[in-house]
């Protein structure tokens, strides 16, 4: 299939059968969440990926008890930076210099157009990094669809429970979406064989020639 076809198969799927996708299939929908673009390229999130079936029973409490959780093969937890430092500014241009050979004095201006981000308040450098996560998010949908696995955006849980179970606090972190990946249960999943319904492209899309 190419890329359209593998996007029209893929669905939020509500139900899994429980098979554990292979290594090679996760390592290259992380990686691709790894790649995706974010504002300066700061990445201002992190992604806990669980497998740990009783941890998944104790997340599923403060999910709904949406049976995906449990179904499936693994569950990421997209996680958006509560606060901006000027520690993790400093960190993010130490591994610009160490990754491309360069000097620290060379990226002065670029570390200084970010340092005000510090200044902000915590709310508002929090929404922006979950935006920057939602666009990892996209990215993860679409190279589970290109693995043949399935995946399932989530918001529909208690963040504040999940953030205590997690520690997620002490790690400067909020948790803002699931996305459970595994292999759709054909036989218990009502929307399996439903059409896709999308707005018609005429009312999606202005074109300005």
């Amino acid at each position: 299939m190419n890329l359209i076809e593998k996007l029209n198969w893929r669905y939020a799927t509500k139900r899994m059968n429980g098979q554990v996708v292979s290594d090679s299939s996760l390592n290259n929908i992380l990686e691709a969440m790894q790649l995706a673009p974010s504002s300066m390229g700061l990445q201002p999130f992190t992604f806990i990926v669980i497998s740990n079936k009783e941890l998944l029973q104790k997340i599923n409490a403060q999910a709904c008890q949406q049976p995906q959780i449990l179904e499936a093969s693994h569950v990421i937890v997209l996680a958006a930076w509560k606060s901006i430092t000027e520690k993790s500014i400093n960190d993010y241009i130490q591994n610009i210099a160490d990754t491309r050979g360069t000097t620290l004095e060379s990226l002065e201006g670029f570390k200084n157009m970010l340092l005000p981000m510090s200044k902000r308040t915590d709310e508002v450098n929090n929404n922006w990094a979950a935006r920057q996560a939602y666009i990892a998010l996209g990215f993860g949908l679409v190279a589970a669809a290109n693995e043949g696995v399935d995946a399932t955006p989530m918001e529909g849980f208690n963040p504040v429970a999940l953030d205590e179970l997690l520690g997620l606090k002490e790690k400067n972190l909020g948790s803002i979406a699931l996305m459970p990946v595994g292999f759709r249960n054909a036989e218990s999943d009502y929307l399996v064989n439903t059409k896709k319904v999308r707005r018609d492209k005429k009312d999606l899309f202005i074109f300005m020639s």
